[in-house]
């Protein structure tokens, strides 16, 4: 991928972009000190002007547009009609268009969806990724950063997770959860000023980690990514991601009548576990990789990492079924190693269901 940050010194860049600069634990240190920014290359800006853009994206998705503020932050899921995931994306409007921020494996096939949607309201979705790049960091770290305003309100996300929104619902029952540490936000910028903060970075006057250190953080929150955590069966409540992607007592849209069953009435049929990984093999799962009980494989590799301060940590999805104080088995190209899982969504998860509070399984919490 071609990108202004691939001549920094230590860049490595592959079609999604600059994955590191040679040091991705320090990257991860300094991303979290709020020291450096990321140039978030796997993601695409699209944008959908026009009068009816918050009414009709309120209709189509899972969230609550219709009265969405300029400069508030949100993020929206599509369903298919038996409430499984096809497309998220992170919101944020400027009072005459809704901005959003899609992973680029999935822009394609949702910008494709929402021009096929709008039958004869005044919308117009496009692919701006030409005139527009988007980076990420925290709050503290985007003060280096100018973001784009041609509204005059600048296109600044700030993630919601993991706050349960107006009208979510948690299902982690983890105190303090781990997305509570992490202060993220991504800046929409145009592609000058990348140009400029790639400048910036090769002189010294900017610090730039990669996508490897943010996914690492990412992962250690707990935070799903449609790209990575999303397979062709996933549901929203299976990554608790009702919490800040679904609002519960909105309008209709397309699969809110399953979204409803299994929240009401049942329990998801798979649920996401955080898992600490042996830390004696440097090799990381790939994503997909079984997830067994033995030889009973019950699940698979959603996203791996290292993590600066808790080694190897992964996500995975597994049956609802899994003992939760089963000790899991991950498969790898040097054999099965040992993971502990920490349960993020409980196996009678819903809106009926009484779960204790927890305490973090985490080398990091038990090492304080």
């Amino acid at each position: 991928m071609d990108t202004p940050f691939s001549g920094l010194p230590g860049a490595v860049v592959d079609e999604a972009g600059l994955q590191h600069l040679g040091s991705p634990l320090a990257e991860q240190r300094a991303l979290a000190a709020g020291r450096a920014v990321v140039p978030l290359g796997d993601r695409v800006v699209l944008a959908v002007p026009g009068e009816d853009r918050l009414s009709w994206l309120d209709s189509l998705t899972s969230q609550a547009l219709a009265a969405l503020a300029p400069g508030v932050s949100t993020e929206l899921l599509v369903l298919d009609p038996q409430g499984r995931i096809e497309h998220a994306a992170s919101v944020v409007d400027d009072g005459e268009t809704a901005w959003l921020i899609v992973d680029r494996s999935d822009a394609e096939g949702l910008l494709t969806w929402l021009r096929k949607m709008r039958f004869r309201l005044r919308v117009d979705p496009r692919d701006a990724s030409e005139d527009y790049a988007v980076v990420g960091g925290s709050a503290a770290a985007l003060a280096a950063v100018t973001p784009a305003a041609p509204a005059g309100v600048p296109l600044v996300w700030t993630d919601p997770w993991p706050d349960v929104a107006p009208g979510g619902h948690a299902y982690a029952a983890i105190d303090p959860h781990p997305g509570a540490e992490r202060d993220w936000a991504e800046a929409i910028v145009t592609r000058d000023e990348e140009r400029r903060l790639a400048d910036a970075a090769s002189r010294g006057d900017l610090v730039v980690a990669g996508l490897v250190a943010a996914d690492a953080l990412r992962v250690a929150a707990w935070r799903p990514r449609r790209s990575l955590d999303v397979d062709e069966r996933a549901l929203p409540h299976e990554l608790d991601w009702l919490r800040t992607a679904v609002h519960l007592t909105k309008g209709c849209y397309r699969g809110q009548e399953t979204v409803a069953k299994v929240h009401n009435l049942g329990h998801p049929p798979r649920r996401l576990v955080a898992l600490q990984l042996d830390g004696s093999s440097s090799v990381l799962p790939a994503r997909g990789a079984a997830v067994r009980v033995g030889d009973d494989v019950v699940g698979a590799v959603t996203s791996a990492a290292l993590h600066f301060e808790e080694g190897p940590i992964a996500l995975a999805v597994v049956r609802r079924s899994t003992p939760v104080d089963a000790t899991l088995l991950v498969d790898t190209d040097d054999g099965p190693i040992s993971a502990a899982q920490e349960v993020v969504v409980p196996p009678d998860a819903g809106a009926t269901a009484n779960v204790p509070r927890l305490t973090r399984l985490s080398r990091r919490a038990s090492a304080t």
